[in-house]
């Protein structure tokens, strides 16, 4: 078992202390939102200080120097920013890089990102420690190799496509800051966060402090991939892994970038994954794959869990062609106005072009090891809008790939119930004596429609709990006086898809 190789940022005790400073400052997302104002939230977003700022005025508050510090990145005069910390923890804090002066007079700015942090999905809390945003205002500067990530909007895709259901066990595959660990807290008994890079496992260590998590509940180690976890199984796995496929570089951006060739890492995570998982557990991933010229990207995908016994569910949420793909990630590296960037272009150019890649997909991978003697591989593409947070209709897959796969007599002799959140649309003329269209759409997770003819709208309409579905096909049968039997041939099997999609339960 590997633990960081770099000591704490803090002792328990000093982090305890700064915990108490911080919410004696009310250093928290809704107070540190008023202060800014919607305006100063809007322009961060933007990654502009100016409109916060202008919502700060002269205020010097512990709270107003915390956000200046941390949020904002400003330098502040050392009286100022010691006022929200009592004497001895300020000390801590500037030798352990927290804080640190500036060299210019008597100022003093952060060290790293100590940024507030709540949920209103799970109810987790805290500060998440991490590296300071390096384009804040503009400001272009490579990151340093180790860097280490904060809240991000890959962070909060993926917190909002796990399933939240309790379990014993879970893994942070790859914790970086510790977010997910935080998420992870809030529904699982027992969590471990492992990192190739003892950077980020030592401010995920502060980032568990200051969220008075005990470190019995939520353990941290070293390593590669599953090295560190070799002989242990968990109930769910999450990651974000480093899967952004740039070539080989003595430069590579540890948060971002392994040292697999292409989409190689990606491909051990979700291979390896079936070994680590107890029955019944999931493997969630937010990343992206290569679509290769002269294959096909289900069946490759599909290789990737062959004879495992999980089920692969793949949703393709965006592609890329290579050129969006390879700016997307220099500009992100801060190289954009780096005089190596058209070097750099040309060299991931070359790299997919050796490596046979047309383009990029960037999703969702889920991964549940069901026992079915048959494994469920879907790929698909869904980049429409989902409601968010997405990760109950994701954890239902397997109950519902169960449900959908009964034999027909069992499919018959069931009471469904159409789910809650299913509602009915209809569109056509004005004054017609029916509508054109009649939609059932789901109004949460993925928002799936299906379009249904009368026949197929009555039964589902007609699935309450309380008659099963052999009964309602017979009253559905007489009251449009058609045949039962051609009836049930033609809707079963679209009823058998709507069980499949979540539509009934």
């Amino acid at each position: 078992m590997a633990t960081p190789s770099l000591p704490p940022l803090l002792t328990d005790d000093r982090a305890d202390q700064l915990r108490r400073a911080l919410e004696a400052a009310h250093y928290t997302v809704d107070r540190v939102i008023e202060r800014v104002g919607e305006e100063g939230q809007s322009g961060l977003q933007r990654n502009s200080t100016m409109a916060a700022l202008h919502h700060l005025g002269d205020a010097r508050d512990p709270l107003a120097c915390l956000v200046r510090l941390f949020v904002l990145q400003q330098p502040l005069p050392e009286v100022l920013a010691h006022s929200p910390f009592e004497g001895p923890l300020f000390d801590a804090l500037l030798a352990a890089g927290i804080v640190e002066r500036t060299g210019a007079g008597d100022k003093v700015r952060a060290g790293v990102d100590v940024r507030p942090f709540s949920s209103p999905d799970d109810g987790a809390t805290g500060w998440v420690v991490s590296d300071l945003h390096p384009g804040l205002d503009q400001r272009v500067a490579p990151m340093r190799p180790d860097y280490v990530l904060g809240l991000s909007p890959a962070s909060t895709t993926l917190a909002q496509l796990v399933n939240r259901a309790p379990v014993a066990t879970a893994l942070d595959l790859g914790t970086g800051s510790g977010v997910q660990s935080l998420h992870l807290a809030s529904h699982a008994d027992r969590v471990v966060g492992t990192d190739l890079n003892p950077r980020a496992l030592q401010h995920a260590r502060l980032t568990m402090q200051l969220g008075g998590l005990d470190p019995s509940r939520v353990e941290l180690r070293q390593g590669s991939l599953y090295e560190p976890v070799a002989e242990q199984r968990f109930d769910l796995i999450v990651t974000n892994p480093p899967y952004v496929m740039s070539p080989p570089t003595d430069e590579r951006l540890v948060y971002r970038e392994g040292s697999f060739t292409g989409d190689g890492l990606v491909e051990a995570v979700v291979r390896q994954a079936p070994a680590h998982l107890n029955e019944g557990g999931s493997l969630q991933v937010l990343g992206n794959w290569a679509n290769l010229a002269g294959r096909d990207t289900t069946e490759r995908l599909a290789d990737w869990v062959a004879g495992s016994g999980a089920d692969l569910w793949v949703i393709e949420r965006e592609r890329l062609d290579l050129f969006e793909y390879i700016e997307l990630w220099l500009a992100d590296a801060g190289l954009s106005t780096s005089h190596h960037y058209g070097q750099r272009y040309r060299e991931w150019l070359g790299y997919f072009s050796e490596l046979g890649i047309e383009s990029v997909s960037m999703g969702w991978i889920t991964l549940t090891l069901s026992g079915r003697e048959q494994p469920d591989v879907t790929v698909e593409s869904w980049p429409w809008q989902v409601e968010q947070p997405v990760g109950q209709a994701l954890g239902r897959r397997s109950r519902d790939l169960t449900a959908s796969r009964v034999d027909a007599g069992a499919l018959l002799t069931r009471a469904w119930r159409l789910r809650d959140d299913v509602i009915e649309e209809t569109t056509g003329r004005p004054g017609a004596e029916g509508p054109e269209h009649l939609v059932l759409r789901q109004t949460s997770g993925l928002r799936r429609a299906i379009e249904c003819d009368t026949a197929l709208a009555a039964v589902l309409g007609a699935s309450d709990g309380d008659l099963t579905l052999g009964q309602i096909l017979a009253a559905v049968a007489q009251l449009l006086e058609v045949d039962e039997h051609d009836l049930t041939a033609d809707l079963l099997p679209r009823f058998r898809r709507a069980v499949e999609q979540g539509f009934l339960e």
